[in-house]
């Protein structure tokens, strides 16, 4: 692997695509690298985006799992069961993501920022799923109720207020730290650049995930649970109605 080898993000600017053409850059036993993709990588509590690439002869390859290289975070790996025998740095393919999967995983995150404007706490933990989502806070003295968690959420999704994004740079260390909810979790750096999701009046904070252009396309959701998980966290649970 080259110093060099990097893949352009498209799926920070276009969420809603779900079909591209890439090129090969680097080619692992179980795993290839591209030049760039909509396939997005594990991180940020959200899973990696799994799908499909096309070979020039059309031989489908199914992509399980996507990642970033433990230590060139700018390269992007889509993790497949084994190697085609064609297969070489410089190839074209043509990717598609599971667009229900996403799509499910764009709807949660989003709702997972609207949380944060409901719960003020520093954040410890988070994971996301098609059908539900959590985050942890460090609430030591107090627990939210879940029906009133429930209806604060329903009513900023159907605020239908817009959804954005914007970048600063990863050297202004003051406004990054400002905007982090995150206790455990560095906000992700790339290209010199930390990205910023915001509802503008509702919440604003560095995050590298997938989100949805509006919070009325969340829909309706419900406070499952909430779990005392040690003296300090308390873990919030939501799932869709």
């Amino acid at each position: 692997m080259t110093k060099t080898s990097q893949t352009l993000q498209i799926f920070d600017d276009a969420p809603y695509q779900t079909e591209f053409t890439a090129r090969v850059v680097e080619i692992r036993e179980t795993a290839i690298a591209l030049d760039k993709t909509l396939f997005y990588p594990t991180g940020g509590g959200q899973p990696g985006d799994i799908g499909h690439l096309l070979m020039p002869d059309g031989t489908p390859i199914v992509v399980r799992e996507t990642f970033r290289d433990s230590k060139n975070k700018n390269l992007i790996w889509h993790e497949i069961a084994a190697q085609p025998e064609k297969i070489e740095a410089g190839l074209m393919v043509t990717g598609s993501i599971n667009w229900e999967r996403r799509y499910q995983h764009m709807k949660m995150h989003t709702c997972l920022h609207l949380l944060c404007a409901i719960v003020h706490a520093p954040v410890t933990g988070c994971s996301i799923s098609p059908d539900k989502g959590r985050l942890d806070f460090d609430l030591p003295d107090t627990s939210p109720d879940k029906e009133v968690v429930t209806t604060q959420l329903n009513e900023l999704i159907n605020a239908s207020r817009n959804v954005t994004i914007r970048r600063i740079s990863a050297d202004d260390n003051d406004q990054v730290q400002k905007l982090t909810r995150t206790q455990l979790v560095a906000p992700p750096v790339i290209a010199g650049a930390v990205r910023v999701v915001e509802i503008p009046g509702v919440d604003v904070q560095p995050c590298g995930g997938t989100h949805v252009r509006n919070t009325a396309e969340i829909g309706a959701v419900v406070c499952s649970k909430i779990e005392k998980k040690s003296r300090h966290n308390r873990r919030i649970i939501i799932r869709f109605a």
